[in-house]
């Protein structure tokens, strides 16, 4: 196994795990969750829909043909858990240490990494979606 697939596994799988464990406290409408999300004004929709979209996240981070798409979706959330995070809630959050906002900070730059060892699924992905007006360009991965 090539070490970048090495890489690849280790950070898609840490970014997933970091994801799915919030799983159960956003489903199961935990305290400090539902207080959390009532602070952004988003309660219970916004806590839900996170936890959904985190699920489909962390599931489409641990299948390799997805990695990209994974990684891509991962930024997103994690930019909005840290704008969330330094407008709203707070680094620091019910006496946490800061630990939500680091593991938000974690979860950003794995995914950064992850879409950067699956730039090639990237490209795929633009030239399906993008129509080329200059059938002469190309992109180059």
């Amino acid at each position: 196994m090539k070490f970048q697939n090495i890489l690849s596994w280790i950070f898609r799988a840490a970014a997933a795990i970091i994801l799915l464990q919030t799983l159960y406290f956003k489903f199961t409408g935990h305290p400090e969750s539902v207080e959390l999300f009532t602070k952004l004004g988003v309660e219970p929709w916004g806590r839900v829909g996170t936890g959904v979209i985190e699920l489909i996240t962390g599931v489409l981070l641990l299948i390799p043909a997805s990695a990209f798409i994974g990684g891509f979706l991962a930024m997103g959330l994690m930019v909005g858990a840290i704008l969330s995070h330094l407008t709203v809630i707070g680094i620091e959050s019910k006496g946490d240490g800061g630990l939500l906002f680091s593991l938000a900070i974690i979860v950003l730059v794995l995914s950064l990494l992850i879409q950067f060892l699956h730039k090639e699924q990237g490209v795929v992905i633009f030239k399906k979606f993008v129509k080329q007006e200059n059938k002469t360009f190309e992109f180059q991965a």
